[in-house]
């Protein structure tokens, strides 16, 4: 039962941590857009993007995991 619990908090922390993660890269994706755009911007646009869509699938995965255990 412990070992389970320690998953369950395992997986909520890393759930946090993507989430957290996701709101920092929102944060600078709105400061690039307000400011002009450059070729190196817009680069940099897409990375923030790709990096939200693999965090969103992380934490998607990790919230079915924590289903299982129902």
């Amino acid at each position: 039962m412990i070992q389970a619990q320690n998953q369950v908090i395992g997986i909520l922390f890393e759930i946090i941590k993507r989430l957290q993660s996701n709101n920092d890269l929102d944060e600078e994706y709105f400061q690039i857009i307000e400011s002009k755009k450059s070729a190196k911007k817009k680069k940099r646009l897409e990375k923030i993007l790709n990096e939200r869509k693999e965090n969103a699938k992380i934490v998607n995965r990790l919230l079915k995991q924590l289903e299982i255990g129902d």
